[in-house]
């Protein structure tokens, strides 16, 4: 009784409220907004990229790094890299090197005079003398240094370089920049509009989704800057939450002004529309809202707070777009009313219609009429492409990965061609001694360490003031994102355990090369955890909607697939390099290790809006029919327009972060786009339809008892709407 009066309240009572009071609730809307912009931009923080991976060596490594070194050069690195033609023999380019350290040691936030000259340093100049580097070691990480010293070091670089002298900047400070918005988001938000125009054939029902999703996405984005102030965010947050919100919120809002007009075509009065929309559409937008944020919020099974954190603010902003739909479109739609087909588009405005000559009946007729050929065709398309996940390898993308026009490959290349491509990754090695014993087999262990395979060599030990700790840089032969990289830190760990043994000093090994390795290694533990426990929840709540065991599990196996394509264009373009010049990129590498979990989460929440936006159709009418067959013939055309339009518009807005700068933004935006458009395009269109066709009257089967243990959630309206005069047969 509860749940009905709970959704009687949200889907019949609030909806004729916002119809009859349509300005209240705007404006009440409006002044919270403004409410949290004045809250934010006071007490708002930063992102930054502090990668906390608890439990981990590499964290360990860090905090003693933290705990021991503070002021001794325990922050981060910037890698000076130098190129003379003339060779650092020449004593003019000598003097030059003398003045470019001074000027690097001066700068604000560094450990003062910590850079030494590449000439006092042995192996900092290459065998054929054009080569030289130098590190400018700050007293913060890399994510807690300043934007002013970051910038001051960026500008000295433009400063000094020559025509004698190039100059170029490497390692983790420099390497650490945010993106700036604003292109991605333009571009995907341009194409939105286009398809709305088509779809809707209308400026005025095609502004309606633009704006319900700013409505949606400024307060989001105003409540993350707020919780910057208490967690970090990692700095392609901003990037990642835009990515997702922009494409939720116009396809959420799409499918109750859809519904909307429907009624309106029908003969419905404003109020009466309004409330059909929000009791048939509404629903499903809520269910569907529920299910991707329960997939972003299972990101915490990562056992990584900024991957959790990630999903967490994502989360809030697609729980605020539900909202919006929900509490504030309906008085949008009140206002707007019967000028909801206002200032129609030349040769392209359409009435919305249910007759039998769309193109979605003929389509759904089609379909209807050789299931089994259709579903064969479609599992041997998307298990071609689905196919190079097979060969999906996992890691991190280094600074080779950056574009060449940045300083940080070019720093990047530089250190491979002088020195070797391990320098681009070096190993750090913090030791807690606890006697002298310990400090002995620590300052054996550099000539030791020439014998394990795949280290060309490591530092001297330096030791902290007070005696109790140290630091050892290890270089290995391959380059960080190399996958025998990982394999020789785990030869390097298991060494340095044996041979500390009893000694009296640990050895912590870390660095960004094994942080790295160890998210790796992480997100490989979490991830069946992840998959089992979204899986399992979403398949409950979908037979709790439908009432039905095959629509479940049908829906979670689509699903996977849609992600399993997703998945193999990834690994084509990135890993391979298919068509990896078309989106700004010249250089292959692993896919980011933390990718598939965050893209399963994504993938996973955003494919069952899909489902539940066809199925709801499908099982209205079937309650009305009783024809298993004929109801996916009606439901599938019945959507077809609006799942189409949803997939392309949101497929756009994640292709267009493709023109972003950084590689993992990239990934996401390829990845997701391929992913929905196949979703929306095959599964939703060809998959789903051939086997719910195939099964008929079965599909709907549900166990008595099964059906007696879970609640009963209808996300229909409470009465199904009457069969269009003339519809199909």
């Amino acid at each position: 009784m509860q749940s009905t009066q709970r959704s009687s309240l949200l889907f019949d009572r609030w909806p004729r409220y916002a119809a009859r009071k349509p300005w209240t609730v705007v404006i009440s809307a409006l002044l919270i907004i403004v409410a949290l912009g004045v809250t934010s931009s006071v007490a708002g923080g930063e992102y930054n990229d502090n990668f906390s991976i608890p439990n981990t060596e590499s964290q360990d490594a860090f905090d003693l790094l933290s705990e021991r070194f503070q002021g001794f050069g325990g922050g981060d690195a910037a890698t000076v890299v130098l190129k003379a033609e003339a060779g650092f023999d020449d004593p003019e380019v000598e003097a030059a090197v003398a003045e470019l350290v001074a000027e690097f040691n001066a700068l604000p936030g560094v450990v003062l005079d910590n850079a030494v000259s590449p000439y006092d340093a042995d192996g900092s100049i290459s065998e054929d003398r054009t080569i030289a580097r130098f590190d400018v070691n700050y007293l913060e990480p890399a994510f807690s240094i300043s934007v002013e010293d970051r910038e001051a070091l960026l500008e000295l670089r433009d400063e000094v370089t020559s025509d004698a002298i190039q100059v170029e900047l490497g390692g983790s400070v420099p390497n650490t920049q945010q993106e700036e918005q604003g292109l991605s988001e333009l571009v995907g938000l341009g194409a939105a509009i286009i398809i709305l125009l088509v779809a809707f054939g209308s400026v005025v029902a095609m502004g309606l989704p633009i704006l319900t999703a700013m409505l949606g996405l400024i307060p989001g984005f105003m409540l993350i800057a707020l919780l910057t102030r208490f967690v970090d965010l990692a700095s392609f947050t901003p990037q990642f939450v835009s990515m997702i919100a922009l494409g939720v919120g116009i396809d959420y809002a799409l499918l109750i002004v859809t519904r909307f007009r429907e009624g309106i075509t029908n003969g419905l009065d404003r109020t009466e529309a309004i409330v059909r929309a929000s009791s048939t559409a509404g629903k499903a937008v809520l269910f569907a809202g529920s299910i991707v944020v329960i997939s972003l919020f299972g990101l915490w099974a990562s056992g990584l707070p900024f991957i959790g954190w990630i999903g967490s603010a994502t989360a809030m902003v697609v729980a605020i777009l539900v909202i919006v739909a929900l509490f504030i479109l309906p008085a949008v739609l009140s206002i707007i009313g019967g000028s909801i087909d206002r200032w129609p588009v030349p040769f392209i405005a359409k009435k919305q219609t249910s007759g039998e000559q769309g193109a979605g009946t003929r389509w759904a007729r089609l379909i209807a009429r050789y299931p089994v050929v259709w579903l064969i065709l479609a599992l041997v398309l998307l298990g071609t492409v689905a196919s190079p996940t097979l060969s999906i390898r996992l890691g991190s993308a280094d600074a080779g990965n950056n574009p060449e026009s940045t300083t940080t490959r070019r720093a990047y290349d530089l250190l491979s061609e002088g020195f070797g491509a391990g320098f681009n990754g070096p190993i750090l090695v913090v030791f807690d001694i606890t006697n002298e014993n310990g400090l002995t087999a620590i300052e054996k262990l550099p000539d030791s360490l020439q014998d394990v395979e795949g280290i060309a060599f490591a530092t001297e030990p330096f030791v902290n003031p007070d005696g109790d700790a140290a630091l050892m840089t290890v270089i290995a032969t391959t380059a960080p994102q190399d996958e025998a990289t990982g394999e020789t830190v785990d030869r390097l760990r298991a060494f340095l355990q044996s041979e500390l043994a009893g000694s009296g000093a640990t050895a912590f090994t870390g660095g960004l090369t094994a942080i790295f390795i160890d998210i790796a290694t992480k997100m490989s533990e979490g991830l069946p955890i992840f998959t089992a426990a979204v899986i399992g929840l979403s398949v409950i709540l979908l037979m709790v909607v439908f009432r039905s065991v095959l629509v479940p599990l049908k829906a979670a196996l689509m699903i996977a697939l849609s992600v399993g394509v997703g998945f193999g264009v990834v690994t084509a373009v990135f890993q391979w390099g298919w068509g990896l010049g078309l989106i700004g990129l010249d250089s292959t590498g692993p896919v980011e290790s933390f990718l598939p979990m965050m893209l399963f989460a994504v993938l996973f929440g955003l494919s069952m809006d899909y489902e539940v936006f066809l199925m709801t159709r499908v099982h209205e009418e079937f309650k009305r029919t009783g024809d298993g067959k004929l109801a996916v013939e009606r439901g599938q055309a019945m959507t077809f327009r609006v799942i189409i339009a949803a997939g392309l518009i949101m497929s756009s807005v994640f292709f267009a972060f493709a023109l972003g700068e950084q590689r993992v933004i990239k990934e996401f935006g390829i990845g997701l786009g391929t992913a929905i458009i196949t979703d929306a395009l095959i599964v939703r269109m060809v998959l789903v339809p051939s086997i719910m066709h195939l099964f008929g009257n079965a599909a709907w089967w549900f166990p008595r008892w099964l059906d007696r243990a879970l609640p009963n959630l209808s996300v229909e309206a409470a009465e199904a709407a009457p069969a269009p005069a003339g519809g199909d047969k």
